[in-house]
């Protein structure tokens, strides 16, 4: 009786074999296959639509240092090889302007800004191009070069006089940001105490009509507000918030925007491009970065050192190897363009990086300028459509810009008679 188990018991493993033809049996189907097809598909729609980021601060980055940005370089987010890596069409250069310039060297330091972009795109002319315009962003598209228009991040450099926004313009300036982390002679600021205008000053009213003449885009981002509500009630054109992300995540400050001013820009057809550093994203990193503030204050008080000393940097260091931060994530990113998707739908929503400008806090996934298609990936898995995703890699903010050229030309049409 065992032989003739022991045989019936072979003569099923044989007929088991031979109906898989002898092989293996193939193995279950998993998620892995369905991701990396997801994966190739925002790898292609990267390379398709046209990107645009409204922020990066390479020139502020290179200050103390030019580096080749045509190759890969060893530190910064931005290069040539990671933009084209992540399909980063638009980059915006951020002409930013410190608040301690606002002593009469504003505008000096911002020529010297400029002619560096300008430089750029002299010394690589094959791989970028200054861009004055949504027609030179689209050429430049057209022929796989990369656009470098320019913001100024900061209106100090405008130093009191409206002719020298005209300087500005001719110089390619895009976009002016009113203020940035303290008050100055445009408007008040949300990094700071002192609410000198209670919004806008009576010079920055002039500034907003002035920008609306030339066809500068007015950026709402680092200003209180009660300023946002005054460019809100004055401008004739869309604003933009260059790089600001949402306050449902982060209650209470006020450096990014409520739902309310989302609804507002979005009435008012702009658009809000999210910044990605992980304190505009997660409110737990903002806390363990205060904490971390308040230790660190507390251990150079009881020691006398000074913040930028070797001990202070050591203390750190080993803190931060002892208390890891909670990073936002490129999930996290995402959420923040769900909330403005649902407030007020796809088509007021971009990319504001702030890529090399805020140091190492940015998201797991989105760490330098190659990882664009993280984020359209996060949008596909989310159910986005492909006309969505478009609108917000560039397509919103080109919309934007193309209607605030239409306004200055109708304007200074009209004035000439």
């Amino acid at each position: 009786m065992r032989r003739l188990l022991c045989v019936l018991a072979l003569v099923l493993v044989v007929v088991g074999v031979l109906a898989c033809g002898g092989a293996e049996p193939a193995p279950e189907p998993t998620e892995s296959a369905g991701e990396e097809q997801l994966r190739a598909r925002a790898d292609e729609l990267a390379r398709r639509f046209l990107i645009v980021d409204t922020h990066i601060d390479v020139p502020d980055r290179l200050r103390d240092g030019l580096q080749d940005i045509s190759q890969r370089t060893e530190s910064g987010d931005f290069d040539y090889p990671r933009a084209r890596q992540g399909g980063l069409d638009a980059a915006f250069m951020s002409i930013y302007v410190p608040a301690s310039y606002q002593d009469g060297r504003a505008k000096g330091l911002a020529d010297e800004l400029i002619d560096m972009v300008e430089k750029f795109a002299a010394d690589w002319p094959d791989k970028f191009a200054l861009a004055h315009s949504v027609a030179d962003v689209r050429a430049n598209f057209a022929r796989g070069v990369v656009s470098l228009p320019m913001g100024m991040e900061n209106g100090a450099p405008v130093q009191g006089r409206l002719e020298n926004l005209e300087h500005f313009h001719r110089r390619g300036i895009r976009y002016i940001t009113l203020t940035h982390s303290r008050v100055n002679h445009i408007s008040d600021s949300s990094y700071d105490e002192e609410r000198k205008w209670t919004g806008l000053s009576p010079f920055g009213e002039q500034v907003v009509a002035e920008m609306n003449r030339l066809g500068i885009m007015i950026d709402v981002s680092h200003v209180t507000d009660e300023a946002f509500a005054d460019v809100i009630e004055l401008s004739e054109t869309p604003p933009i918030a260059s790089h600001s992300s949402c306050r449902h995540f982060t209650p209470g400050w006020e450096r990014n925007m409520s739902d309310e001013m989302i609804r507002q820009l979005a009435d008012k057809g702009g658009v809000i491009q999210i910044a990605w550093g992980s304190s505009f994203i997660k409110e737990e990193y903002r806390q363990a970065t205060r904490r971390m503030q308040d230790v660190l204050q507390s251990h150079l008080t009881t020691r006398g050192l000074e913040r930028d000393s070797p001990e202070a940097r050591e203390f750190v260091r080993r803190y931060r190897e002892e208390n890891p931060l909670p990073f936002a994530d490129v999930s996290d990113v995402v959420d923040h363009i769900d909330h403005v998707r649902e407030l007020a739908g796809a088509d007021y929503v971009g990319f504001g990086s702030d890529f090399d400008g805020v140091g190492d806090s940015l998201p797991t996934g989105l760490k330098d300028v190659s990882q664009y298609p993280n984020l359209i990936y996060e949008m596909l898995k989310r159910g986005y459509s492909e006309e969505e995703i478009e609108k917000i890699c560039g397509g919103n903010l080109l919309r934007v810009w193309s209607e605030v050229e239409r306004v200055a030309s109708q304007q200074q049409a009209e004035a000439t008679g």
